[in-house]
């Protein structure tokens, strides 16, 4: 997560971590649909109006670095070296984020984000919104000479190269073998 730079902007960071922490703790304790949003909000000691400021929704409290991820995505494309090629770019980051999210302690998240419809739908819908984020940053490289159709294609490729290697038992070599096809299209396109 970028740091905050003035004293207001870090005590909102503070307390958007310590909702987040509270709810992530409180969902892994008991469960995630035997807590509700008044739960997390008198365990993080804050109105639930300022939770709601901070997450739309109580899926959002499971997934609080959606937003980072995202902006992480198109990153890899606009701020990859000039003449760098677009797929070992992507590889990079999704590697970051497939090892963000098989790290020490992501199992329980996991089995609870398995476990649960409401969890389930909504990362779909952000992968989702996130393969369209990083569709546009592709299709607005002007290097990169490729249809909407491609851009998009690719795009949601790479966050299945995610969900796949987040899953599979040896996820850097999944990521390796997936990018390997995702080359192959990309060079078709």
């Amino acid at each position: 997560m970028n740091e905050p730079s003035g004293r207001r902007e870090r005590k909102k960071a503070a307390t958007r971590q310590k909702i987040a922490d509270t709810a992530l703790r409180l969902f892994l304790e008991r469960g995630y649909d035997a807590v509700g949003i008044r739960d997390v909000a008198a365990e993080a000691d804050v109105a639930v109006t300022t939770l709601f400021s901070h997450f739309a929704s109580k899926e959002a409290l499971v997934f609080e670095r959606d937003q980072d991820f995202e902006r992480q995505l198109t990153r890899a494309v606009t701020d990859r070296a000039p003449r760098e090629p677009l797929v070992p770019a992507l590889r990079r980051e999704i590697r970051a984020m497939v090892r963000h999210c098989t790290a020490d302690g992501a199992a329980p998240i996991w089995r609870m984000i398995d476990a649960s419809p409401a969890l389930r739908e909504y990362e779909e819908l952000m992968r989702l919104r996130h393969a369209e984020s990083l569709a546009t940053a592709i299709a607005a490289d002007l290097d990169l000479s490729q249809t909407t159709t491609a851009c998009r294609t690719i795009a949601r490729f790479v966050l299945d190269a995610y969900s796949l290697a987040r899953e599979a038992p040896e996820p850097e070599a999944a990521v390796d073998e997936i990018f390997r096809m995702i080359e192959a299209a990309w060079e078709v396109a």
